[in-house]
């Protein structure tokens, strides 16, 4: 196998400068987003998300991104996941966007707040049914002692809601992300990439700066 110390390449698909950037973030992420989106990256609403647990232990996963605005970014999971029972204890949270064949990533530092249940259930009952009783079926995060005791939780599931409204389960929810950073990072060649940095000052007002690579 080759060392993998010696995997590396140019990033040289573009540049990032003062006049790329918008007066807040959230219209430059957006861009960022369609772009991904137009150049056909597989799930390009995928984002990391870390949280940090009682012990001070982080962790990591992916979701999908369901919403953004100027009031936040929004994802969606089971409350009783590992990721819910870490933002019961700190509501800190860290999002990363990672669009490789762009070169491009996003990093979002802010505040979980929960979803109120009529914004959840609008979205519950617009994911596809399968999802819904999938929603139903797992323990997220709990352990299971084979695929096939999973399989018979979701058929009996299926049979359950068959000719019903799948309705929205009491521990399924979601969180807008409140930021108060976002960092913009583009590859450039020999390593020097375009880093900047949107920060909320006290009076809610966005400041930017560029960071070195």
């Amino acid at each position: 196998m080759k060392s993998i110390s010696d995997i590396r390449r140019q990033y040289a698909k573009d540049g990032l400068d003062e006049g790329d950037l918008t007066p807040e973030p959230f219209a430059l992420f957006e861009r960022w987003l369609q772009n991904a989106i137009d150049a056909e990256l597989a799930d390009p609403t995928a984002m990391t998300v870390a949280t940090v647990d009682q012990f001070g232990q982080p962790s990591q996963r992916i979701v999908l991104l369901k919403d953004v605005s100027p009031d936040g970014f929004v994802f969606y999971t089971n409350t009783e996941s590992k990721k819910a029972q870490d933002l019961k204890q700190n509501s800190k949270i860290s999002l990363h966007f990672p669009w490789h064949p762009l070169e491009r990533q996003v990093k979002v530092s802010g505040v979980a707040t929960p979803l109120s249940v009529a914004q959840v259930t609008r979205y519950f009952l617009s994911r596809p049914k399968p999802s819904q009783l999938a929603a139903w079926a797992s323990a997220q995060s709990r352990p299971i002692s084979s695929r096939q005791l999973l399989m018979t939780k979701f058929a009996e599931v299926k049979q359950k809601f068959a000719d019903k409204t799948v309705p929205l389960p009491s521990f399924w929810g979601g969180y807008n992300i409140v930021p108060h950073k976002i960092e913009f990072w583009q590859g450039g060649e020999d390593r020097l990439h375009d880093r900047f940095v949107y920060t909320k000052d006290d009076q809610g007002q966005w400041q930017t700066e560029r960071l070195m690579p």
